[in-house]
């Protein structure tokens, strides 16, 4: 260890001064560079690189003689902060303010300073934000922070003197003042320009964080190098802010849910920016993108690279087969090996012999015969006394509201309270007097009093856990003052409101008209101290549940007996308490144990010490207090405002109780205040920290001086040893230690114990810490209404290592962790409540914070207002540290400060922080008396609620239990697995429709080999029967077409192209969906031209869908556009010449107005194998393909359609389909011309302005049989979901459908077609209608539900397996179940079968592979794959390695299986179902495992209820998540860690970026399929315009 510190310290003196580098001989540079090689190459770790880099630097160091090197830094930093001339003001009231003396521990300081020194080459990627954010972020920083809320930081404290230190680098002397206020106005003139588009890296080119310059500087420049070194950092940050705003034309699809971006858009324009800062990178296939983000990227993976210390590995099976790793023990891990503990006894209690019985009866002796007392003086928040209350009135007001509560209160005749009744005590914290009344009142009447917080909203932090607890202790009546009760949140009756999750209570005022004089014979019982209940103190867990812990009588009077002892309490005292009278410490001293002495209790409230700190010492000073009861922030507190205080003394004190000397910075607080505090008559001996805990109540207290104690106890010890729960005294290791101060001696009367914290309660080794435990007279006696965590808590019976109890008398668990040190002292290092236990080890958040806390500049976030807690994910606890940013820190501030944070917390407690999250000031949830609601906050953290300013995730870092990569074996020979799979009893997965040959039925159209001969059989033999019908958005027919009228209108076109065209050119048909667009592709038949039909570019959007319409015609090679007349001006509009070249377009003919002329002849195909017509589309991957379909297979696409939907002329079929590619266009152009029957045309563009059309239309025609896309169903889902009633008033029957079908190239999306049909279950469809199809490129149709067969299937596989491309069955909602549906029946003559990816041989039943087809309607082949031609060759034909090796499949690029159901088909076989699981080309490989995308978006999109959508894909082995967030920009940065924990958990993938994007930025084609590759380009070339970017590191 300690030998890695001073390489530490080498690193850091060498790395600022390039001097030194370029002195160094050249073979010496050359062997550091192979080092650094190494080292990034993970050939050596990085201590191996330290200590070899040490070596080869040490002759170079210039060393003083025998100084040690952490010295001579000690040496450097002095001499800097002198350099400074002595006349700068600035410097002075910037030293006084910026240390913070309460957690000033020198120590933690330089060793936090030293342990960042060794990070300084490490560069963080900073999170991208955007501009709006940052602008809405700085509108709250207008605002300082909220003074009046409760925050612990001296932010609240009006102080001078705050203004020098906020500007980020003054104080390095004037001369460079200059440049950081400019670099401050750039910021402010960028942050309020108008455009948000720039993606706000513009102010950090290439993520260059401003790192670690503060420490370095002063480490090993003298203050004019570090001021000249800064300038010159922020001249560069200014030169850089002036770069052009990247691209955003590429990607603005917000509206618009039907543009198919071509892939040309993002590649083919390497950059249009004119940005020569930024470099141009390649991505991982060779695309040269232009981004700032590739850098951040790169420097992302570079600090990723960096090796970690290898974690011991071991597993435990999680499940079956999922390895997680798990940490195995240290070997060389610190073990106890001390001897046992023996349990330590304080002192005997005295006896005293006129002790009071019980606590009424004391405070009826001193209010009958010292009524004139003083009891307890009230100040106001100007610190005047506004009232002392003696005990004669005490005494008379107590048994006034006694005698009321008892007597006065009624609920029909029956009185409302009786003895052992609860009743909640709701006091403000600057009313002690009516509190006290209140408190002794209810004592007095027997009645149980249950002091809670005021509730000041209806949404306090943690109040509805207080209503659990009023609730369970049956609580009806709750005590108030006046003034209270008169700012209590009112109902509109103007009772107080219901509080949430609170019972209903009577509200009753002590100080009002209703409390009554009891009659002269009216006495109240005054009783011995029994063991019934004298009151419940209240106390949140770490979880945030609200316990009750029952106090009874005689402990009550025992522990006051105890107190006085221990402090050596004498009647008449003056004590002056400053912590909350309701409970702990405040109470016990405050309230119970001053009243048996008598004693005069100066009460500060908390609202006086925010507006002046040193009003407490102030008193002590005025009243000659011999007592006061702190806590260590009221004594920081007063160290910064004591200047102003010449003329105090503390002289009078004899004791000063510490009541948070369990806390591990109440150490720095005592020292410090001492310090200042000695000159003003404190003596050192008089502070006395005590340990306690709401169930124990005091378990150590120091003694005051006059008893003769032994001298206080400080020990230092090594963090490593405590995370081992090992006490290792430690004096060489200067990084990481913690010191910690006694906290005295055990109670009077008291015995303590140490005992192992999990498990049995194993007495611990005396080297050992554990949890200390209390058996005395005095402690808490139950959790109220919980009997089985009372036996846990509060009756332990600790056992000896032979397993031996040690005692007969049961413990109580003080939650405290600790040991006895020397002396006989009591140690404490942390809590339960604060004890995060990770892969192991153990830390303490008290810790944690206080190492955040010291780590410089801390100007940029608020002492006292971080929180560290731990979550849970994958198995493990992961801790995270929030804090609150100030308004006036600047983004690259707080990101440095984070990554600061970040290395002192690795380097210190040698543990990896999860999530480190600032959030704006004041907005944190706070605990009732200052300090931060820890629970509360943990919760709102893991709901997504924090609401974050900045993030930063460190999963890379943390998370070394994953599972194992997967190794790929090497590959079995195909033969032997046939062979295995006959051996397993598997069959080889192959299915198959019906067979076309053998299906005899009166088809006409099989006369005919081409499709337009079936159209003009049709206009002879049946002219007039209607083919088509187009409906407009309103739901009246827009046109129709009969045989005839098609024949005719084809004719017109089929004239107008003979004269120009020749047979077999390629045109494109640019038609919006309707007849026109069948008419033309019939008349290009008739004259032997081959029709491609494109979509037609969006008006509105012709930026993004004309450069689409341009390439498919450019790479179909059509001559000719064949449009309308609106579309063809469209085409050669100015808006267009912007978007494309427009001169470069073909011929292009309008057909609105042919003549009618007839065509010479029909051309006549010489045969069926030629080309009839070209299918576009562009993948999902974003690959435009082009397949070309012949006469043959589109034909015997029609017959395979017909045969499986029972398709006659006297059908009626509706489709809501766009009419562009694959069975879309089979539906919409072709299959009624081969069948005869009729369509029902519905364009999904109309549902846009009303969404109810389609379902209308299949109700109003009656139709069987219909087609819809994701899409509509979608659009159908979401527009209608809530209107299913106003459909039924309309009539809206869906009971005639029998299928409903989506027409889809992907899985099946089972949850939205579930919900489709339970939405529309209510206006009669059936759920057997819904079922999905599949096609893809290479056969448009491949399954198809159809009328006949069974309904389709849903499976339930295992997740996991599915990785590994094995399909395990599992039952529905088992873990990691994933439901797959079936798409649809085989269609006839199509023949199916799963093949091995990379080996080509058939696969089993139960293996996932890529789906093969064989059907006579296959494509014949890639018109052109833009870009891709040699890839793609052997998708049409390809053969099967071994097995059948004769028949010419076609591959999908589907991943599948096919499973044999229990169901039988049409023909009487088992019915064979095929399932399809996703793109091969989508699929991602990370750990040598396959992940589907869908998968992760789905776990994704459940994490959040304000994701909109998800789309994830990987970049350099990085996972990429991009999601929607619809709902306020202010919880953009609540998902990061969501998403992150969700996919850690449910996948075992640690996503590397999370983006954050606005609704309809993730690009949708028109078949509703997320466009991934699209969404990676644009993102890349910095076009999403993110929220917010966050890089995981």
């Amino acid at each position: 260890m300690a030998e890695r510190t001073s390489t530490g310290l080498l690193t850091m003196m060498l790395e600022p001064t390039p001097a030194v580098a370029m002195t160094l001989p050249a073979e010496v540079r050359e062997k550091l560079a192979e080092l650094e090689l190494e080292l990034s190459e993970g050939d050596i770790t990085q201590k191996g690189y330290e200590k070899k880099r040490g070596k080869l630097l040490a002759p170079y160091i210039p060393q003083i003689q025998g100084v040690d090197p952490s010295l001579q830094i000690d040496n450097r930093i002095q001499a800097s902060s002198q350099a400074v001339p002595p006349g700068s003001k600035h410097n002075k009231s910037r030293a006084a303010n910026t240390r913070d003396e309460r957690f000033r521990s020198d120590l933690h300081t330089e060793a936090v300073q030293a342990a960042l020194a060794k990070y300084k080459e490490r560069k963080m990627p900073m999170p991208s934000k955007r501009r709006s954010v940052l602008v809405q972020s700085s509108v709250e920083a207008c605002t300082p922070p909220d003074t009046s809320s409760a925050s612990e930081d001296e932010g609240s404290l009006r102080r001078q003197g705050r203004l020098a230190t906020s500007t980020p680098y003054q104080g390095h002397g004037h001369g460079h003042g200059h440049p950081a206020v400019e670099h401050w106005f750039n910021r402010v003139i960028q942050g309020s320009s108008t455009s948000s588009s720039a993606s706000s890296t513009s102010s950090h080119p290439g993520g260059r964080s401003v790192t670690t310059t503060n420490s370095t500087a002063h480490a090993a420049l003298n203050a004019n190098a570090a001021a000249s070194a800064l300038a010159d950092l922020m001249a560069h940050t200014h030169l850089d802010n002036h770069t052009a705003p990247p691209d955003v034309t590429g990607l603005s699809e917000r509206s618009l849910l039907h543009a198919e971006r071509p892939q040309v858009a993002s590649v083919r324009g390497v950059s249009r920016s004119h940005n020569h800062h930024t470099s141009v990178m390649e991505t991982a296939d060779g695309v040269p993108v232009n981004s700032r983000v590739s850098s951040k990227i790169q420097q992302l993976l570079n600090t990723l690279k960096r090796p970690k210390r290898p974690p011991l590995r071991e597993f435990f099976v999680d499940d079956f087969e999922e390895l997680l790793d798990v940490q195995q023990p240290d070997p060389n891990q610190p073990k106890p090996e001390g001897q046992q503990m023996s349990p330590l006894k304080g002192e005997p209690l005295g006896v005293v012999t006129n002790w009071p019985p019980s606590l009424p009866a004391a405070l009826q002796r001193w209010g009958t015969t010292q009524p004139k007392s003083p009891c307890l003086t009230a100040l106001d928040n100007a610190g005047k006394p506004v009232y002392t209350l003696t005990y004669g009135k005490l005494w008379t007001r107590s048994q006034k509201l006694a005698y009321t509560l008892l007597n006065k209160l009624s609920t029909r005749n029956e009185p409302l309270l009786m003895p052992g009744d609860r009743v909640a005590l709701v006091f403000p914290n600057n009313d002690p007097v009516m509190f006290m009344v209140a408190f002794y009142g209810c004592l007095l009447a027997e009645l149980v009093p249950v002091p809670i917080e005021v509730p000041l909203t209806r949404k306090d932090a943690g109040s509805q856990q207080i209503g659990f607890l009023l609730g369970s202790c049956g609580v009806t009546l709750a005590l108030t003052t006046d003034a209270c009760q008169k700012g209590l949140p009112k109902a509109q009756t103007g009772e107080v409101a219901t509080f949430k999750g609170w019972p209903r209570l009577l509200w009753f005022v002590t100080d009002g008209k209703h409390v009554v004089k009891p009659p002269k014979d009216w006495h109240p019982p005054i009783r011995e101290a029994s063991n019934d209940i004298a009151y419940i103190e209240y106390k949140t867990s770490k979880e945030g549940s609200t316990m009750g812990i029952t106090v009874s009588h005689s402990a009550m009077l025992a522990h006051c007996h105890a107190l006085t002892q221990a402090c050596g309490y004498t009647e008449a005292e003056t004590i002056t308490n400053v912590l909350d009278f309701k409970r702990e410490a405040g109470l016990w001293h405050g309230v119970l144990t001053s009243v048996m002495n008598r004693m005069h209790v100066i009460s500060i409230p908390y609202s006086l010490m925010k507006v002046n700190p040193l009003s407490w010492i102030q008193k002590v000073h005025t009243y000659k207090a011999r007592v006061a009861v702190v806590k260590s922030r009221d004594m920081h507190w007063s160290l910064l405002a004591q200047r102003d205080q010449r003329d105090i003394s503390l002289s009078s004190l004899r004791m000063l109780i510490v009541a948070d000397g369990a806390n591990p910075w109440s150490i720095s607080s005592c020292d410090a205040f001492l310090n200042v505090f000695q000159a003003r008559g404190l003596r050192p001996e008089v502070i006395c920290p005590c340990a306690s805990s709401s169930e124990a109540m005091t378990v150590a207290i120091r003694r005051p001086p006059e008893m003769g104690v032994p001298p206080p106890g400080k020990a230092v010890l090594s963090m490593g040893g405590l995370s081992h729960s090992v006490i290792r005294v430690d004096t060489e290791e200067k990084l990481s230690v913690l010191t910690v101060q006694d906290v005295g001696q055990v109670m009077p009367g008291a015995v303590v114990c140490v005992v192992r914290v999990e498990g049995t309660p194993y007495l611990c080794q005396t080297d050992e810490v554990g949890e200390i435990c209390v058996s005395s007279g005095c402690t808490g006696v139950a959790y109220y209404g919980l009997p089985g965590m009372t036996k846990n808590n509060f009756e332990t019976i600790p056992v000896t290592s032979s397993g031996l109890p040690i005692s007969d008398r049961p413990f109580s668990r003080t939650s405290l962790l600790g040991f006895v040190g020397p002396d006989s002292l009591v140690f404490v290092v942390g809590k339960m409540d604060g004890l995060m236990v990770v892969s192991g080890r153990r830390h303490n958040a008290d810790d944690v914070v206080a190492t955040a806390l010291a780590v410089e500049p801390m100007k940029f976030v608020y002492r006292g207002r971080i929180a560290v807690f731990s979550v849970s994910v994958l198995h493990d606890e992961r801790i995270v540290v929030v804090a609150e940013q100030r308004p006036d820190a600047s983004e690259e501030d707080s990101f440095q400060w984070m990554s600061r944070v970040l290395q002192a917390i690795d380097s210190i407690h040698q543990v990896g922080v999860y999530c480190l999250a600032l959030v704006p000031a004041n907005t944190l949830p706070k605990a009732p008396l200052g300090g931060i609601h820890i629970s509360e906050t943990k919760q709102r953290f893991l709901e997504g609620a924090l609401h974050p300013c900045n993030v930063l995730m460190c999963p890379h870092t943390c998370v070394t239990n994953l599972p194992k990569p997967r190794q790929k074996q090497p590959e079995v020979g195909p033969a032997s697995m046939i062979v295995g799979n006959l051996v397993a009893g598997k069959r080889i997965a192959q299915a198959c429709g019906r067979d076309v040959a053998q299906l005899e039925d009166n088809d006409q159209a099989r006369k005919f080999l081409y499709i337009q001969d079936v159209l003009q059989w049709r206009a002879q033999a049946t002219p007039d029967h209607p083919l088509f019908l187009v409906l407009n958005a309103k739901g009246t027919v827009a046109s129709t077409a009969s045989c005839l009228q098609l024949h005719k209108r084809a004719e017109r076109v089929a004239a107008a192209l003979m004269g120009r065209l020749n047979t077999g050119d390629h045109v494109a048909l640019v038609y919006p969906p309707g007849i026109d667009l069948i008419a033309t592709f019939y008349g290009c038949l008739y004259a032997g031209c081959v029709p491609v039909t494109v979509r037609p570019p969006h008006p509105q959007n012709l930026a993004t869908t004309l450069p689409t319409v341009k390439m498919i015609v450019e790479v179909s090679k059509s001559v000719c556009i064949l449009t309308t007349q609106a579309i063809m001006k469209l085409l050669k509009s100015k808006e267009a010449a912007a978007a494309v070249d427009i001169k470069s377009w073909p011929m292009v003919l309008d057909t609105d107005d042919l003549p009618r002329k007839k065509s010479p002849q029909m051309y006549k195909p010489p045969t069926p194998e030629m080309l009839a017509y070209l299918d576009f589309s562009v993948s999902t991957t974003g690959i435009l393909a082009g397949v070309k379909m012949s006469h043959a297979a589109t034909s015997a696409l029609c017959r395979s359609i017909k045969l499986q939907c029972e398709l006659y002329p006297s059908r009626q079929i509706a489709i809501c389909l766009d009419p562009y590619c694959g069975l879309g266009f089979a539906l919409w152009c072709l299959c009624s011309v081969y069948s005869g029957h009729q369509s029902i045309l519905v364009p999904p563009l109309e549902l846009e302005s009303n969404a109810s059309l389609w379902l209308a239309a299949v109700s109003q025609y009656k139709v069987r049989v219909t087609f819809c896309s994701y899409s509509v169903m979608e659009m159908c889902t979401k527009g209608l979901g809530a209107q299913t009633e106003a459909l039924r008033l309309r009539n809206v029957n869906l009971s005639c459908v029998r299928t409903c079908m989506v027409v889809a190239e992907e899985r099946p999306r089972i949850s939205l077609t579930q919900s489709f049909s339970k939405i529309f279950k209510d206006l009669g469809l059936s759920p057997r209608a819904v079922s999905t199809t599949f096609g893809c490129r290479v056969n448009v149709a491949i399954c198809l539900q159809g009328t006949a067969g069974p309904d389709p299937t849903t499976v339930y596989v295992d997740m996991r397996a599915l990785r590994h491309d094995r399909v395990r069955l599992v039952e529905r909602g088992s873990p990691h179940s994933l439901p797959l549906m079936e798409s649809g029946k085989i269609l006839p003559g199509v023949k199916v079968i799963i093949a091995n990816t990379e080996t080509k041989g058939p696969l089993g039943d139960s293996h996932l592979g890529e789906v093969w087809v064989s059907s006579p309607h296959n494509a014949t082949g890639y018109y052109t794959v833009y870009g891709e031609e040699a890839l793609h060759a052997d998708h049409f034909n390809t053969k099967l390695s071994f097995g059948d090796t004769q028949t010419v499949w076609a591959r999908t690029g589907y991943l599948g299986f096919l499973r044999r159901t229990e169901l039988t088909d049409a023909s009487g076989e088992r019915h064979d179902a095929l399932y399809v699981v996703g793109s091969l080309d989508e699929t991602l490989e990370l750990r040598g495992m396959r992940y589907h995308p869908i998968d992760i978006e789905t776990s994704v999109i459940r994490s959040h209820k304000s994701i909109a959508e998800c789309a994830v894909f990987t970049w350099t082995n990085l996972l990429v998540v991009v999601v929607e967030l619809e709902g306020s920009e202010q919880e953009a940065l609540d998902l990061v860690a969501l998403v992150t924990n969700v996919v850690l958990e449910e996948h075992y993938l640690i996503v590397g970026v999370v983006v954050v994007v606005d609704p309809g930025v993730i690009p949708i084609n028109s078949r509703g399929e997320k466009q991934r590759m699209h969404l990676r380009d644009g993102f890349l070339a910095d076009q999403l315009d993110p929220i917010y970017v966050a890089y995981n590191m």
